[in-house]
């Protein structure tokens, strides 16, 4: 049946059903009591009057079919403060029971059941939609792991009920992701995260009621994947390029070391910078052997047996070379190649101290002799008098003493076996030899001989020695053997004196390296050692944050003004020690490289005057004659600098700027062009004391004169004006053609040839001629105006047959003179301008003036710019008389003519030419 509440319970009624059963006789006694269950479930919706219960809400009676007794005429509801018309509670308990009707209408000795218990449950509308409580999720996950729970998302529903206030499940929105979240919002991963694939995931997560309704705003979770920890350096750039001239570069400005939170007691790295493939293992200097020798401070006395090859070293001529001007001259040896020292310039006693050093790559070659050095009989014998060379990669040096010694067993053989012979590296060698005494460095450091063997003196010998470098000379057999397999530079001989290990260091040392400065707050916490070159250095400490501080302030440096550009390798090797001194941490090596880009190369720029003329007299003057008096050099740099923005052309993005640089150079050559000095009537000179004073030093041959030094292009220039040419025999001499060429750091950078050609003016004396013979003329009378250079020119001695004179001829000779009179006055009005001109521009300079017309030679006073009429009416009457002399004196006679008009004078100095 259906059950209502009353007036006061509207809101709230109950549907209850009844059955009524009634009694058959409403006269009889009500004997039984109603029945009812003990237990009543309800439910009722929020906003209505109707309960639902289960079971139904049925009363029996067992007096029933009697009227009114067994009749169930109504439930009673017992409970205080029954909530049903106030407020709406989610759950309510209450007591029902049913009575009869009694005996009579009035409802006597009515009889009732017992009272049974109602519960009530309140039906809530959903009227609010979960909210999450925070606005964005975080979580950071370790790649390579499943996670049963990476982290929670929560939301909150305000309804009140169970059903609608409970969130049921939740959702990832976002697609195609590698996570599940569970109905308690807890998120994990379905399969093993990469960082190498995706870094951060971002996932939309929602929620869902009970009532399925869905989130109001869904909340964003962000899911980091960090890699695995794996300790190693962070922060390690692989690639550092380094610009020529800046100085010091840090390497690892922002490098630390990740330990993964390991317990680390100490930590150990070395940093190797690797350039054995840069020159001789390193950027050094490629100034010549000679000049590191000086620069480094070595005394004189070095002798350089490879030198760079030149008109005056050129016994190294055809021997193949690396080809490289980027770095040192290094000379190839393939075991047929070897070359002869010249005679005396080696002058090795081995009763005085000596040294001999070189630079040598060898690899593990043959097991026979390989010869670096060797001086031996020139002829008849095979005797080697002193040898270096190398033996199943030992560097063996052979002494054999002078016949002059005791007759008894002296030192002879020095055995040194070093892994540095055989690893196909450049390694510097030097041995000071200070008999019976001798001592090795390699690299710069000490090796003692592991062997050294004894012999007897040589035998008494007028036999001359022959000087070898890359194989022996067999004197007996006229032929070359031992022949060495590798590369050499730098083969030095110093005799009387020994080499000190601070040149020997010098010699060596790298101009790019490691460096590092020290904060002052680490200094003592970190300890750092270098190796000689600086190319390795090693960190040692136990503070990681003092450690990584120093590691930031490693840097790598490159002196050289023009560094020898390309890559240069970088290694860390580090190791980690934990508590219990072992090595509980691997890490693995960090490879990165230091690219030294190229640098702005120089252009180095010979100029000056390249064509002028002398007299004879100057050229066999004691002075002789200067070949570069206003020489120039200058070195440019071509830069590229970014057009201005603000200009209109907008087409061209960069410009070039040139601008001048100062810098060393180490060689100048002075070479002939055409035929070879004749040392018997011709010479270069250069004062000696003059090179001294500025630290250079001089060669001269057949071929020219060479200049060497490390030295500033001021002091070379100073040194080339004082270059003089001399001959005294300049009868036959009307030019001479000479190079100059200067080079910096042993060639790598060679500047213009510069060419200068230098005229012989030659005048003619008046000799009596003995028997109508041609005489030589002689020079008399010589002008010296430094203002006024004329070439010189060849004087034709041809022969000719007797004229006799007639009327056409005169006619021929008048003719002639008047020509020749417009001739020389036209050349003198051009000369005056000429010489005009010059004087504004040069200010005194000297001046030229060279034509190539005519087999004449004039000179002229500097002094006569222009010609009066008198002084042309001379020289007319002088041509005049000139071509009759020509046309009426007997042939090959020389004429000399000489018009004098008061301080001006006129020469002409003509030999007959027909």
């Amino acid at each position: 049946m259906r059950f209502r509440g009353n007036k006061h319970f509207a809101s709230a009624g109950l549907v209850l059903g009844l059955l009524l059963l009634c009694a058959a006789q409403a006269a009889k006694v009500n004997k039984h009591k109603p029945w009812i269950e003990t237990t009543y479930h309800g439910i009722v919706t929020e906003n209505d009057d109707k309960v639902l219960l289960d079971p139904p809400l049925i009363a029996l009676d067992k007096d029933a079919p009697l009227r009114y007794a067994g009749e169930i005429c109504g439930f009673r509801i017992h409970g205080q403060n029954v909530p049903f018309e106030a407020v709406l509670q989610k759950e309510h308990t209450f007591t029902i029971q049913a009575y009869d009707c009694g005996e009579g209408p009035d409802g006597a000795n009515m009889k009732k059941s017992h009272k049974a218990t109602v519960h009530i449950q309140v039906n809530d509308i959903n009227e609010y939609s979960p909210v999450f409580k925070e606005k964005s999720y975080k979580a950071t996950v370790i790649e390579g792991k499943k996670y049963d729970s990476i982290l929670k998302v929560e939301a909150v529903d305000a309804d009140c009920s169970f059903q609608f206030s409970q969130i049921c499940s939740y959702e990832i929105v976002t697609p195609d992701v590698p996570f599940t979240i569970d109905k308690d919002g807890f998120i994990k991963n379905t399969e093993k995260l990469s960082y190498g694939k995706e870094h951060m995931y971002k996932l939309t997560v929602t929620a869902y009621d009970c009532g399925k309704n869905r989130a109001s705003e869904d909340v964003l979770v962000k899911i980091s994947v960090k890699p695995t920890c794996k300790p190693s350096w962070k922060g390690f750039n692989k690639r550092i390029e380094y610009e020529p001239g800046t100085g010091s570069l840090a390497l690892f400005p922002s490098m630390h070391l990740e330990t993964c939170d390991e317990p680390i007691t100490s930590i150990r790295a070395t940093i190797e910078l690797e350039t054995n493939h840069i020159g001789k293992g390193c950027d050094r200097d490629t100034y010549s052997e000679k000049s590191l020798h000086k620069l480094c401070g070595a005394s004189s006395g070095t002798v350089e047996l490879l030198p760079a090859p030149s008109s005056s070293a050129n016994w190294t001529v055809g021997l193949p070379t690396d080809n490289g001007h980027d770095s040192d001259q290094v000379f190839e040896f393939n075991g047929t190649q070897s070359i002869k020292v010249p005679d005396g310039l080696v002058s090795t006693s081995l009763k005085e101290p000596f040294t001999v050093s070189v630079w040598m790559r060898h690899g593990p070659g043959a097991h026979e002799k390989e010869t670096i050095l060797c001086n031996s009989d020139k002829t008849e014998m095979n005797r080697h008098h002193y040898s270096l060379y190398v033996h199943n990669c030992r560097l063996i040096l052979l002494l054999r003493q002078d016949p002059s010694e005791a007759e008894n067993y002296k030192p002879a053989e020095f055995h040194w076996k070093l892994d540095q012979v055989c690893d196909k590296e450049w390694h510097h060698y030097v041995l000071n030899v200070e008999f019976p005494t001798v001592s090795l460095f390699v690299d710069g450091n000490t090796f003692e001989p592991f062997l050294v063997t004894e012999d007897y003196p040589l035998h008494a010998s007028k036999i001359e020695t022959q000087l070898t470098i890359g194989a022996c000379w067999q004197g007996g057999n006229a032929r070359m053997a031992q022949f060495f397999r590798g590369n050499l530079a730098g083969l030095m001989i110093r005799s009387g004196k020994l080499e000190n290990k601070k040149v020997i260091d010098c010699l060596y040392t790298c101009k790019e390296g490691l460096d590092v400065q020290l904060p002052e707050e680490v200094a003592s916490a970190v300890k750092v050692d270098f190796n000689p070159n600086q190319s390795s250095l090693t960190v040692e400490g136990d503070d990681i944050d003092a450690f990584d501080k120093v590691m930031q302030h490693i840097s790598y440096l490159n002196s050289r003004q023009f560094p020898t550009p390309g890559i240069r390798h970088l290694r860390i090797s580090t190791t980690v020690k934990c508590f219990n001194e072992e090595t509980c941490v691997t890490v693995p090596d960090a490879e990165g490289y230091v690219m030294v880009l190229q640098p702005e190369e120089p252009k180095i720029s010979l100029s000056g005057i390249d064509h002028f003329a002398r007299s004879a007299a100057e050229f066999e003057s004691p002075e002789g004659v200067t070949l570069f008096p206003e020489l120039r050099i200058v070195s440019t740099i071509t830069r590229e600098v970014e057009a201005d923005p603000e200009t209109e052309v907008t087409e061209v993005q960069e410009t070039v700027v040139s601008e001048e640089i100062m810098h060393n150079l180490d060689t100048c050559e002075v070479t002939v062009i055409g035929d070879e000095l004749d040392g018997e009537h011709e010479s270069l000179e250069l004062d000696v004391s003059q090179l001294q004073q500025r630290g250079l030093e001089m060669s001269s041959s057949n071929l020219g004169l060479v200049v060497t030094g490390v030295n500033t292009m001021s002091n070379y220039e100073q040194v080339l004006h004082l270059i003089r040419y001399k001959n005294w025999h300049t009868e036959a001499l009307f030019d001479r053609k000479f190079k100059l060429v200067c080079s910096e750091l042993n060639g790598r950078y060679i500047s213009n040839d510069f060419k200068v050609e230098v005229n012989v003016i030659h005048t003619v004396n008046p000799v009596e001629h003995a028997n109508n013979a041609m005489m030589q003329p002689n020079f008399i009378n010589p002008v010296h105006h430094a203002s006024v250079d004329l070439s010189g020119h060849n004087l034709v001695n041809a022969h000719q047959a007797s004229v006799v004179p007639s009327a056409a001829t005169i006619v021929i000779v008048v003719c002639v003179s008047f020509l020749v009179f417009m001739i020389i006055l036209g050349v003198f009005r051009i000369r005056a301008a000429h010489q005009r001109t010059m004087r504004d521009q040069e200010n005194g300079k000297e001046n030229e003036m060279d034509w190539d017309d005519s087999a004449l030679t004039i000179t002229v006073n500097p002094m006569e710019v222009t010609l009066s009429a008198v002084n042309t009416f001379e020289l007319y009457l002088t041509s005049v008389i000139w071509v009759s002399s020509v046309f009426f004196s007997p042939p090959n006679k020389a004429s000399k003519w000489q018009c004098d008009c008061g301080k001006r004078t006129l020469k002409l100095d003509i030999l007959a030419s027909f």
